[in-house]
């Protein structure tokens, strides 16, 4: 007969074993995308996009734009010389569905701000509704190990910012995770509209945001590259906020001539 102290070790055992078991399971479902650490409500946040490159190999915008997004940001060129290999084709694919279409420069840390400026302006034709310019402030190689100093960084994305917004007619969105947010915009560039990035949990910032890029581990039909996953992204507001910021596109006074914009 078996002593009630030898069952109870027994079946805790057994318990810690399914823990493990369901741990696993879990965490393994994350990292393939079958379950999400962020799961934003959709009453609070019922606008939602993603954000693409040439990562998601050939696009079928007409199935991707059915799955209950609204809004996509095209990446279109990265550094001063560097134009994403699908942007093209993504741009005209794009903007014949009902999405509303933004396209993002991946800011360089190595190259002069004006040239950056002047080769997204070069790359990307501006269109009556696009969504405001975005630029995408993120380290990359070795930048997080060693960032890069902070004034004269912040300099340059202030003269990036300034030439498409004068270029554009519009306010451009600066795209940040929560380390270059801090460590860089944070108490700088509040008259910019936030996209920030926290793929884990809500957003640590001391300032409202416009975009979350709440997963990257998103699954979504109607793309064939060698990466699996999609970036999901969400509005801070409701349809009303939505109209009315898709209406303005954050247009300013600022635009000369709107020479970056077709009728």
């Amino acid at each position: 007969m078996k002593k009630p102290f030898q069952t109870g070790i027994r079946a805790v055992l057994a318990v810690i074993c399914i823990g493990a078991v369901l741990a696993a399971i879990y965490g393994y479902g994350i990292l393939q995308g079958w379950f999400l650490l962020n799961n934003p409500s959709r009453k609070l946040y019922p606008i939602r996009g993603v954000d693409v490159s040439h990562y998601q190999g050939e696009i079928d915008w007409a199935v991707l734009s059915g799955q209950d997004i609204r809004f996509a940001y095209i990446k279109a060129t990265e550094g001063s010389s560097h134009t994403d290999g699908r942007f093209l084709e993504n741009w005209d694919h794009a903007t014949v569905t009902d999405l509303k279409v933004g396209a993002y420069h991946f800011f360089s840390f190595d190259s002069p701000a004006e040239t950056q400026a002047e080769h997204f302006i070069k790359t990307v034709q501006g269109f009556d509704g696009m969504l405001p310019p975005v630029v995408d402030f993120e380290f990359y190689g070795d930048k997080k190990a060693s960032p890069p100093p902070v004034e004269p960084t912040v300099q340059e994305l202030w003269v990036m910012l300034g030439k498409l917004r004068q270029h554009y007619g519009m306010t451009p969105i600066l795209y940040a995770t929560e380390e270059t947010y801090h460590m860089y915009l944070e108490g700088r560039f509040d008259e910019y509209p936030l996209w920030i990035r926290n793929v884990t949990g809500q957003p640590d910032t001391d300032t409202d945001w416009l975009f979350w890029q709440y997963s990257n581990r998103g699954r979504l039909d109607g793309y064939t590259g060698d990466e699996r996953f999609i970036d999901l992204n969400v509005f801070a507001g409701d349809e009303v906020q939505w109209a009315e910021f898709t209406e303005t596109g954050g247009q300013t006074d600022e635009a000369e001539g709107q020479d970056g914009l077709e009728d």
